[in-house]
């Protein structure tokens, strides 16, 4: 008999791609265990909540979760993991109902501890309470292989883990350690996994993905090419790579490969190279832009995705002018803006000159504004385009969402309750007949024989 046969769980993720990606894997191994993902009804046995602490208002959303999990399940055994369980292990263990605290490097012994426990009463877990577990960063080595899909029709595929950059906003480095990755063979057979489901498209996942093969000694570019050639997967998409890191091979490659889509997110943070010298990133905006150039040369339609932090340390009134007018002229698709938060610990402590919230607000806003305008445009070069969108699975009865290969988000609608047959996860030529806004930026498209 499976030891967790007749448990139910419950789990909730906060923050990155990666961190889905690696709650899919805990899930998958707790299923393996026999529980079962309890109902909306339901009061689970296991809850799992895998932590974000990219900023202080990532924090409290945690602290929150955790309340509210352990609330709706009284009595569960609660574990959490992830970046604030690593970065702050006691504050997490004192909180309300918390029974395990698990690291970065102790995440993949996360079914064997709850193993261990389930048989306990509650009132027995009472004297285990405030428990644990957390690596030296230093000692964080371990690679924690993930792949999730959820109820996508894309899949997200862990290959690397770690930084080892230390740039002065980012705490990334002290919750998951230095940089290391999977092994390319490894790789390709969970690719190869994921075809044998039926998944068609996979997100390559990582926290410095273009530095992939630390520990392997192999390189970023080997992988894409082996992953090339994986039967079954018609699609790959790069989450976040590094400018510096984005090299010409990788490029060309993608430009001319049989599945990588001309998709690219590439994070800049500040458009203002002094702002970029007090961040400690590896990249000016000369570099950036070059970069940039050359994608489109060679990818003409290609969507680039950028990430901007507003409100640094050290970010004047001017700087951000700089900033901004770098960011109007560079010919991307969308800015993900995000507001500084400082972060105990790092470096950007020790910079001049911090910027007020409501300063920040204003900033953020006027990149968003901006953001929106250059969406826009993209989404209106390709009306009356034909492009191929995978379809996505859709609780909304009458009408499906999917990506192009450039990753326009389009809207199809079809009469209800005859959904047409053989579209869903698959991928389809439809015209694009333009934007609406009724709840989000997205495309209208039809099928091209309807």
């Amino acid at each position: 008999m499976k030891r967790l046969q007749g448990r139910k769980f419950s789990v909730f993720t906060l923050g990155c791609k990666l961190n889905y990606a690696e709650t899919s894997s805990i899930v998958d191994r707790l299923k393996e265990e026999g529980a079962e993902l309890a109902t909306d009804n339901e009061v689970a046995d296991i809850c799992v909540v895998n932590t974000c602490s990219v900023t202080e208002v990532a924090d409290h959303k945690c602290r929150q979760q955790i309340s509210k999990m352990a609330r709706r399940h009284p009595g569960a055994l609660m574990v959490v993991t992830g970046c604030y369980a690593q970065l702050k292990p006691q504050q997490v263990a004192s909180l309300s109902g918390v029974d395990l605290v698990l690291g970065s490097e102790e995440k993949s012994q996360l079914v064997p501890e709850i193993l261990k426990r389930i048989s306990l009463m509650p009132e027995e877990r009472e004297l285990v309470k405030h428990e644990y577990h957390t690596s030296r960063t230093a000692d964080i080595r371990q690679f924690f292989p993930s792949c999730a899909s959820g109820e996508r029709t894309r899949y997200f595929l862990k290959v690397q883990d770690g930084c080892d950059y230390y740039c002065t906003y980012c705490t990334i480095p002290f919750a998951r350690g230095r940089s290391r990755n999977g092994s390319i063979e490894s790789l390709v057979e969970q690719a190869r996994g994921v075809a044998a489901q039926g998944g068609k498209e996979i997100v390559i996942t990582g926290v410095n993905i273009g530095d992939f093969g630390r520990t392997t000694g192999e390189s970023f570019l080997d992988l894409i090419r082996a992953l090339d050639e994986v039967d079954g997967i018609e699609r790959y998409r790069i989450s976040s790579i590094e400018p510096n890191l984005l090299t010409d091979d990788i490029i060309r490659y993608c430009a001319s490969s049989r599945a990588f889509m001309p998709h690219f997110h590439i994070p800049l943070q500040s458009g203002s190279d002094e702002v970029l010298r007090l961040m400690k990133r590896r990249y000016d905006t000369s570099l950036f832009r070059s970069k940039v150039e050359r994608v489109l040369e060679l990818m003409p339609d290609a969507y680039i995705g950028v990430d901007v932090i507003v409100g640094t340390r050290g970010e004047t009134d001017a700087l951000f002018e700089d900033a901004y007018r770098f960011m109007e002229a560079l010919p991307v698709s969308e800015y993900h803006v995000f507001s500084y938060s400082e972060r105990p610990g790092t470096k950007a402590l020790e910079i001049p000159h911090s910027v007020a919230p409501e300063v920040k607000h204003q900033r953020s806003q006027r990149i968003i504004a901006l953001s929106d305008e250059k969406m826009r445009a993209f989404y209106g070069r390709y009306e009356g385009c034909v492009r191929p969108v995978l379809l996505e699975h859709s609780r909304k009865e009458g009408v499906m969402y999917g990506f192009t290969d450039n990753y326009i988000r389009v809207e199809y609608r079809y009469e209800k309750p005859s959904k047409p047959e053989g579209l869903e996860g698959n991928v389809v030529d439809m015209r694009l007949l333009g934007v609406h806004t009724e709840q989000e930026l997205l495309v209208a498209a039809r099928l091209l024989d309807s």
